[in-house]
């Protein structure tokens, strides 16, 4: 720890984005992680200023069961902070000449759908796409992910019985963990090698990055790994991502990783800086408006001060990744509890390293989001919903029913859903929110379903 404390002052002391920071910096970093024991899931949290280590500890526990502790060098899952690894194996390639971010996604997936309007590489990476996220389809059908192994073979399968896009490519955003999933399947097909080893090979290795890797095969030991855990009722209960399907989560890595990926994009190893600056900056939608998110990364400011960053979930895991490049500053924040909170405790770590650098709070106060009007209706309105609906694009029956004087969606093998009226034929539920649909003569013929990211995917009234 003495050793450790003298590299962060004199890192410090050099490092303009620092001035203002504390002489001994990790003991507040430690109040951030303080709930973590010797028996709960924990964090690791790793700070780079000058693209020097400056602080690298861990908190809490890597195995409940054997009675491992996280450490620094501990490999974790890092959810949706992968895109942004899967983004620059596709500028590689264009690097390559091998293909375009403004080809059309068909002419690497013929499986995709011809939804007859321009949907290229570029869209997927930068979720205006319109694809519905495949993850959204499989829950709202009884099997969201973490109920049962899923494998891009799964993927391709959803994604061909989508008769709809969310909207047309271009004109808005909407979070699809799909597209990044198809892009990785195109650097396959497009590379002649695995996703998994393409990264290997012009990513990590290159890099230096030796302790990452790509969950392809969820079966695999990994030594080092932290488990994951998810908490019910006081009580921690393993929460592990048992698929195979990679590209938009599934990257097994560590901090010190992290941190050299993040130095990657201020002094560029793999890749160009062309290439780099592109994927951290941001597109323009249709009609010409700029969009906040980047090739796989969000762009944007924490309190006045330029940020690229992202944040990740994938079962009980939980991380977090900024990069401050006009202070050559990066913090990584890596969680193997689904309460570790790590996007709030990478940018609470991140102020004590920004210093005065930052704006002040705002003291405006937040403005709550209105749960709108419930409507009540009796049991003759609600009996007018009842039947049995069907989806070929979830492959699934939804039986609507009126319960108690509530109407009730019930689903295969035993899910009741309890539905709320917010309109006269319009409820919401967990399921998302449902619209039933009428034809001209005014009987019930369908339903819609629509989430953040599936946007009115239907059901047929049998």
């Amino acid at each position: 720890m003495l050793l450790l404390s003298a590299l962060i002052i004199s890192s410090l002391s050099a490092a303009p984005a620092a001035q203002a920071v504390a002489v001994r910096p990790e003991v507040a970093v430690d109040e951030i992680f303080a709930k973590s024991s010797s028996s709960t899931p924990g964090c690791a949290v790793g700070v780079a200023v000058g693209g020097k280590p400056v602080l690298l500890k861990a908190y809490g526990m890597a195995d409940l069961e054997h009675d491992v502790r996280n450490t620094p060098d501990t490999i974790f899952e890092a959810g949706s902070v992968a895109k942004q690894f899967t983004a620059l194996a596709v500028q590689l390639l264009a690097g390559d000449g091998k293909l375009s971010l403004d080809d059309p996604v068909r002419k690497y997936i013929p499986e995709l759908p011809d939804y007859k309007v321009p949907l290229t590489i570029r869209h997927m990476l930068t979720h205006t796409s319109g694809l519905r996220d495949w993850g959204s389809v499989a829950s709202i059908a009884g099997a969201p992910r973490t109920t049962r192994e899923y494998t891009h073979a799964h993927v391709l399968d959803i994604v061909s019985r989508q008769k709809s896009l969310n909207f047309q490519p271009g004109v808005h955003y909407s979070y699809s963990n799909t597209g990044f999933n198809l892009a990785a399947v195109i650097v396959a097909r497009v590379s002649g090698m695995s996703f998994a080893n393409f990264s290997t090979q012009r990513i990590f290795v290159p890099l230096g990055m030796t302790r990452t890797s790509w969950r392809d095969d969820h079966t695999r030991i990994v030594k080092g790994r932290a488990i994951a855990y998810s908490e019910e009722g006081g009580e921690f209960h393993i929460e592990m991502p048992f698929e195979n399907v990679h590209g938009n989560g599934g990257l097994l890595t560590t901090l010190g990783d992290l941190l050299t990926w993040n130095e990657n994009f201020m002094n560029p190893t793999v890749a160009n800086a062309n290439l780099l600056a592109e994927m951290s900056t941001t597109g323009k939608f249709n009609d010409g408006k700029p969009q906040a998110y980047g090739l796989g990364l969000m762009v944007g400011e924490y309190r006045g001060v330029k940020n690229v960053s992202h944040s990740g979930s994938t079962a009980g895991y939980r991380a977090h990744l900024n990069r401050f490049p006009d202070s050559h500053t990066s913090v990584a924040v890596l969680c193997n509890g689904s309460s570790g909170e790590a996007t709030r405790s990478a940018n609470r770590v991140s102020e004590i390293f920004l210093g005065d650098r930052l704006k002040p709070l705002s003291d405006e106060p937040s403005r709550g989001v209105s749960p709108g009007l419930t409507i009540r209706q009796d049991h003759a309105a609600l009996s007018r919903f009842a039947g049995n609906y069907w989806s070929d694009e979830a492959e699934t029956m939804l039986i609507a029913a009126v319960d108690q004087e509530s109407l009730v969606l019930k689903r295969r093998p035993d899910t009741v859903i309890t539905l709320t009226a917010i309109g006269p034929d319009k409820f919401r539920g967990s399921i998302g929110t449902v619209t039933f649909l009428s034809n001209p003569a005014g009987g019930v013929e369908g339903l819609s379903v629509n989430q953040d990211r599936v946007w009115d995917l239907r059901f047929t009234k049998r």
